[in-house]
């Protein structure tokens, strides 16, 4: 859980147009989770936002906060705290590894030395180290890729925006980065907005959810709380005695349905636990053959979303 009292990100009536085009509409909510998911389709205002929360948009109307600091005032400051991993490639080509995140260091606002060590720091951490001399423009993609990530938290930052990071990786190299992002999380030494297409890394990686539309919010949702909830539904299969275990169930207060001859879907009661299921069905000489958590995946919530 979130132990910040402040939002990380709050947005208050956001509005972004591009000349006569509005991209982003009156855009309002808080975010708090330690690793925030930013979702939808293309052209939904994502890359917008997060270029908006940066400084590089200035808004058309409202504002947004970044731990209480405001895009608009204290754009400066906030740029301090703040990592970011765009999603395209902005190296020169043939200036060494070291030298490129060192000097992303020195733009932070560290001194020369301490940027340095900084840049050590962090390319041993995503893995570099013995590469950190090459030129940039020898390497993979997937290097590329842990360069840009050391690159956007080696001052330090509170809050790291990753654009699109397993962009074209290769399986290992997807795992490695999806490891780093969340020791990163769990470390709590900064949170993480993460913008991807790939909802597999998002579910994977975040506790909160940030769906657009159109420059509209879809969704917006606690991923934990959802989890947690949804525990209390289960689907089970079953063999020998399925009516008599279910008005069982029912005596304990759970609603349920039988679809099929041996299948049930029960909502549990609070302060159940899935051992009062196989007690009653061991009672009865029943036997579960399967027992799953009936909950919405990322996917569901999203084509939900998708079709509000």
């Amino acid at each position: 859980m979130n132990t910040v009292t402040e939002p990380v990100i709050q947005m208050d009536s956001l509005r972004v147009t591009f000349g006569k085009r509005e991209i982003l509409h009156d855009i309002k909510g808080e975010l708090h989770g330690r690793c925030i998911g930013l979702l939808g389709p293309n052209g939904a205002g994502k890359t917008t936002l997060i270029h908006t929360l940066l400084g590089f948009h200035p808004p058309s109307s409202g504002t947004a906060r970044i731990f209480g600091q405001d895009i608009r005032t204290q754009a400066k400051q906030i740029r301090a705290g703040i990592g970011y991993m765009p999603e395209r490639d902005a190296f020169i080509a043939n200036m060494t590894c070291v030298h490129f995140v060192r000097l992303m260091a020195e733009l932070s606002g560290l001194p020369s030395e301490a940027a340095l060590e900084r840049a050590h720091e962090a390319l041993f951490y995503v893995g570099l180290g013995e590469a950190r001399y090459r030129q940039l423009g020898t390497y993979s993609l997937g290097m590329k890729q842990l360069a840009k990530l050391a690159q956007s938290l080696v001052h330090g930052p509170r809050l790291i925006f990753l654009d699109e990071p397993t962009n074209g990786l290769d399986p290992p190299a997807r795992t490695r980065m999806l490891e780093l992002i969340r020791e990163i999380r769990d470390s709590r030494k900064a949170h993480i907005v993460l913008s991807s297409h790939l909802l597999r890394d998002v579910e994977e990686c975040c506790d909160e959810i940030l769906i657009l539309k159109g420059g509209h919010i879809a969704a917006n949702c606690n991923l934990e709380e959802e989890r947690r909830a949804n525990k209390k539904f289960i689907e089970m299969e079953t063999r020998n005695g399925t009516q008599d275990f279910v008005e069982a169930i029912g005596s304990l207060g759970c609603e349920y349905a039988v679809t099929g001859n041996q299948r049930v879907k029960i909502v549990m009661q609070d302060g159940m636990e899935v051992r009062d299921l196989y007690r009653l069905a061991a009672e009865r000489n029943v036997q579960i053959r399967r027992l799953n958590y009936k909950r919405d995946s990322l996917e569901d919530i999203f084509l939900k979303a998708m079709e509000q």
